[in-house]
C-alpha cells in the first residue's frame, strides 16, 4: 500500500462531536485549542439545518469554542450554491431559523423542493404540496438524508425518512448536497490547498461523516459521542480508520500519530 501523505487538514463535525445542543462534549474546547497548536488547517463541516450559520457560530462561541465563521462549511451553504447554479425558486422545507442563509433566493411560485430538518413543516399539507411540485417536474434537493440525530432527550428522526417518502411517492431521486456526498467534502477542502489524501475527518456519524470522507479519499475517525450507537463502525466498508471515545481522544491520536 502506498504511504499516506503528510496530514494538512482536519475536518471536524459539530453536532454530536463538539457539542449536543447547548452542551459541549467534555474536554472538547481544550482539545480544539491543542489541535490549533498543530501545523494543520481546521475546517468545521456540518449537515445541521436547524439554524443559520450566524446562530450556529453564536451557539459555539457561548460554549467556549474559538471558531471563526469562515472556518465553517454547512450543507445549507452547499444547498444555496446549488439553487443559485440551477436558478430555481425553491419551496424551502427548512427550519425557520435556517432561512437567513437563503436571503435573496426567490421563493415565489416555487419550481423546486428543498428539504432539510423542518419538524414544523413535516405535516400532510406541506408534504403533499412538495409531492405535487415534484410530480410536475420540480427537482427534489435534499440538504442531507440523515436517518436520525442526537438530542438531549434521545435520538430524533432526521430529514432522510421524509426525503425517502417523497422519492417513493414520486419515483424521483433527490440530489443530496450535504455529507456524505463527495462534492460536499471537496468543496469543504477548497481553498486549503489540500488533497483528500492529506485530510482526516472526525465525526459521530459512521455513514455520513466517516464513510463519506473515506469514499472521498480521506481518513475517517469515528467518535463514540452524539448519535453513535454500538457497532456503528461495522456499518461501513472499509471500516473507520479509527474509532475513539470522543473528540479529545481523536485529537490526541492526530497529534501523536499523524503529524
Amino acid at each position: 500500500m502506498a504511504a499516506r501523505r503528510a496530514l494538512k487538514t482536519v475536518l471536524v463535525d459539530l453536532s454530536g462531536t463538539l457539542h449536543v445542543e447547548d452542551s459541549a462534549v467534555p474536554g472538547a474546547q481544550e482539545a480544539l485549542k491543542r489541535l490549533r497548536s498543530a501545523p494543520v488547517t481546521i475546517r468545521f463541516v456540518t449537515n445541521t439545518t436547524k439554524e443559520c450559520k450566524r446562530d450556529l457560530l453564536e451557539r459555539l462561541t457561548k460554549l467556549g469554542f474559538d471558531i471563526a465563521e469562515n472556518e465553517i462549511f454547512t450543507s445549507l451553504t452547499a444547498a444555496r450554491n446549488l439553487l443559485e447554479q440551477q436558478q430555481v425558486r425553491p419551496l424551502l422545507l427548512v427550519d425557520d431559523k435556517a432561512l437567513p442563509d437563503f436571503t435573496g433566493i426567490a421563493t415565489d411560485d416555487p419550481n423546486a423542493v428543498v428539504v432539510g430538518l423542518a419538524p414544523e413543516h413535516f405535516h400532510y399539507e406541506m408534504m403533499n404540496r412538495a409531492f405535487r411540485l415534484i410530480l410536475d417536474g420540480a427537482p427534489l434537493i435534499a440538504i442531507h438524508k440523515a436517518r436520525y440525530f442526537k438530542k438531549k432527550d434521545g435520538l430524533a428522526l432526521g430529514p432522510g425518512p421524509f426525503v425517502a417518502g417523497l422519492e417513493y411517492a414520486t419515483d424521483a431521486k433527490a440530489t443530496v448536497v450535504g455529507k456524505p456526498e463527495k462534492t460536499f467534502f471537496l468543496e469543504a477542502l477548497r481553498g486549503t490547498g489540500c488533497a483528500p489524501e492529506e485530510a482526516v475527518m472526525i465525526g459521530d456519524d459512521c455513514r455520513d461523516d466517516v464513510g463519506g470522507a473515506q469514499n472521498t479519499g480521506m481518513r475517517g475517525i469515528l467518535v463514540r459521542t452524539g448519535k453513535y450507537r454500538p457497532a456503528d463502525e461495522d456499518k461501513i466498508n472499509p471500516a473507520p480508520y479509527l474509532t475513539c471515545e470522543n473528540f479529545p481522544e481523536a485529537v490526541e491520536h492526530i497529534l501523536e500519530r499523524l503529524l
